[in-house]
């Protein structure tokens, strides 16, 4: 079989050091180029991964059979929908968008191309969080779960500097963590039904979730926690007791992995379960909480 050739969007420090590492090593991928908002970034990464450098972003499109997004939510919206309209499957990065009618353009953008896509919701893709999820769908009887995830990159004393994007400080944890967490509850307890959300310190959101079939669970994200107090943990309660998830590898070990259900669903016709609509249902909640947060 021919190589599937992905095209990279972005430069910045995700793409450098997991997106265009992962696809250009990928052996059933060709990187068929790269393109950024910045000409040098997009030549000096091409150069390292010996592969193109575009200044047209719809001829990159078109030297593509998928496209890779490592761009901000806002950024990747529109150039997705461009994509898609050029026949490119679409990888996205989370959150798809920032509002539930971008959000919704991108996915009738690909329903309506007959493309593939899936999300890059980190733990969806990395290999122990993955078979803990399938583990716990599998069990079922769950009363009740939470998400705490707290990051640190927007502490006095944190280490954000290399991820310190404009979208990424003014959306806060509920878009940046949000997303991943949405990710992990919504598989096991159902989609949500109702959010109650209230703000904490900092850009700290506490989220309460209602869910098909009466099971409820809470989400506290955070990128302004302090180091010490940072972490992620996830905690299923039900019939058969109680499960927490285990450590995890992180982005580099679970990107591969997502590139491997594009090409799966580009192949097959079969929609993943991370794909752009789930992608909309997560947008649609998280502006839910926003809302809620703000009238608080």
């Amino acid at each position: 079989m021919n190589p599937l050739r992905i095209g990279l969007v972005g430069t910045g420090p995700w793409a450098s050091a997991t997106y265009a590492p992962a696809l250009a090593g990928h052996p059933g991928v060709e990187l068929s180029g790269i393109w950024g908002r910045r000409p040098e970034a997009a030549a000096a990464l091409a150069a390292t991964h010996k592969t193109t450098a575009y200044e047209d972003v719809d001829a990159l499109f078109a030297a593509s059979d998928a496209m890779a997004f490592a761009v901000p939510p806002d950024v990747q919206a529109p150039l997705a929908e461009r994509a898609a309209a050029a026949g490119c499957h679409l990888l996205l990065d989370k959150p798809v968008a920032t509002t539930p009618d971008a959000a919704s353009r991108r996915a009738a953008a690909a329903e309506r191309a007959g493309v593939a896509s899936v999300v890059f919701f980190t733990l969806r893709f990395a290999e122990v969080s993955s078979a803990w999820l399938a583990e716990q769908r599998a069990t079922g009887g769950w009363f009740t779960g939470r998400v705490d995830w707290y990051g640190s990159f927007f502490a006095p004393d944190g280490n954000g500097a290399a991820f310190s994007s404009p979208w990424r400080a003014s959306k806060g944890g509920l878009w940046d963590v949000g997303p991943h967490a949405l990710s992990m509850l919504l598989p096991v307890l159902g989609d949500v039904t109702d959010v109650t959300a209230a703000p904490g310190p900092g850009d700290t959101a506490h989220l309460v979730l209602r869910h098909t079939g009466g099971a409820s669970s809470t989400a506290a994200l955070s990128l302004t926690a302090p180091v010490k107090a940072a972490g992620l943990a996830m905690e299923l309660r039900g019939e058969s007791g109680t499960a927490a998830l285990p450590a995890w590898e992180g982005a580099d070990e679970a990107f591969p992995a997502a590139v491997d259900a594009l090409a799966e669903a580009a192949r097959t016709g079969t929609a993943h379960p991370c794909d752009v609509r789930f992608g909309l249902r997560v947008t649609e909640i998280l502006a839910r909480a926003e809302e809620r947060i703000s009238a608080a």
